[in-house]
């Protein structure tokens, strides 16, 4: 019994997260970093790597944004100071579902009914500890999959094909 237990935990597969911030959200993205690694995830750090005041959300949330949309990360955790331009830069990317969270409802109900794969921080107006709750949420959620919910992607997903044209 003990050994068939030992066997499935080592056939765990952690959850690859990917995180971004610039300057706005550096702090805050060095303390969910630590942790989301106590907590057995493992982290792709997309940047900024120093605090440079002068650098840019884009520069750092579209590569992870990228990353979530080609599955080398399963979700992505996106910041700068307010979290509205790292949700407008990661929407852009074709099948990213990003959206700026401030409440536990939204946290696990994005996911559940509208398969949200980034979430969006604002470093300067939501804190440590309420940041680390969110994720937590975020991260455990799962989506739904009925048929309302798939019914209400493909119509998203047809604005991103349309907007080519």
């Amino acid at each position: 019994m003990n050994e068939e237990r030992e066997i499935a935990k080592k056939q765990e597969v952690r959850m690859r997260v990917g995180i971004a911030a610039d300057h706005g959200g550096f702090e805050l993205k060095v303390e969910l970093i630590g942790s989301l690694k106590a907590a057995g995830y493992e982290v792709m750090d997309f940047g900024a790597h120093k605090l440079l005041s002068g650098d840019d959300y884009p520069d750092f949330v579209v590569p992870m944004a990228r990353a979530v949309a080609i599955g080398e990360v399963i979700r992505g955790i996106a910041i700068c100071g307010s979290g509205v331009g790292a949700s407008i830069a990661a929407n852009k990317v074709d099948g990213i579902r990003a959206a700026l969270i401030t409440d536990s409802f939204s946290a696990h109900q994005g996911v559940e009914d509208d398969d949200m794969n980034i979430m969006c921080l604002g470093g300067r107006v939501t804190g440590q500890a309420l940041s680390e709750e969110l994720v937590q949420i975020f991260l455990s959620s799962h989506f739904k999959g009925d048929d309302r919910f798939k019914r209400r992607l493909a119509k998203v997903a047809a604005l991103e094909g349309e907007m080519k044209l």
